[in-house]
């Protein structure tokens, strides 16, 4: 579920009911249904009705709430150049200062990824992930693949195997931040810088952020044969929070 709380800290005390419907139920129920639309998609369609309406103050907080969510600034400015067509031309020029603002003037900072950064959103795997992940290449060769993928607080991705029929698996060098790892039937196991994580072929297991801290690995690809990813079930709200703090 998506943690919201802009609503109760803006129109609280104002509006308590609207803000507990804002907060609880149209970004902690209905955005948080990523089984039926991943974030990156309900942000593209709510940059595009806002941008029909011309209601920008709040189509700049989606601007970034989307950029957040793996929306580029080439596909903001093709979403606000299509749409110009249907709304009008003169909301597409009072939209364009708003992405070259969330885009440009406001660049993320680096400050997690330990020494590789955390690279770009990590938008081509988002649907297999709650919460916010990156990804920074390091490495690729025909039958290797290393990269650093930096988790922010409570970031998971879902239960997935590493198949091979011969070799394969995955290893996972800890360099910032804590975070988790956990085999089915397993206990959950904590991580911290330098710990090093073996993962055998065909065996079923997450891993992500703890609730407090950012956390980066670098994954490496172990070469096998007939290798592929079989991405699983979600890890739950519910199983989350039973983690230890």
């Amino acid at each position: 579920m998506i943690k919201q709380t802009a609503g109760r800290e803006k129109l609280g005390e104002l509006a308590p009911k609207f803000a507990e419907l804002n907060d609880d139920i149209l970004f902690g129920e209905i955005w948080s249904r990523e089984d039926k639309l991943s974030l990156r998609d309900r942000s593209m369609i709510t940059i595009s009705a806002l941008m029909t309406q011309g209601l920008f103050p709040q189509l700049k907080s989606h601007f970034e709430l989307g950029k957040k969510h793996g929306v580029t600034k080439e596909e903001a400015i093709e979403i606000v150049t299509k749409i110009a067509f249907y709304s009008g031309w003169a909301k597409a020029w009072s939209a364009f200062p708003l992405i070259q603002e969330v885009y440009e003037n406001s660049k993320i900072v680096e400050i997690h990824g330990g020494i590789f950064g955390m690279g770009e959103p990590n938008v081509n795997f988002a649907q297999y992930f709650i919460g916010n992940s990156y990804l920074k290449p390091l490495a690729k060769t025909d039958n290797i693949f290393i990269a650093n993928v930096t988790f922010e607080p409570k970031c998971r991705n879902n239960w997935h195997i590493h198949k091979a029929s011969k070799n394969g698996g995955q290893i996972l060098i800890c360099v910032e931040g804590e975070g988790w790892y956990q085999e089915e039937g397993k206990e959950a196991q904590r991580l911290k810088p330098g710990d090093v994580i073996v993962i055998p072929a065909n065996v079923k297991h997450w891993n992500g952020a703890t609730a407090n801290s950012w956390f980066s690995h670098i994954a490496v690809e172990v070469p096998g044969e007939d290798t592929k990813n079989e991405w699983c079930e979600k890890v739950t709200d519910e199983e989350y929070d039973k983690l230890p703090e």
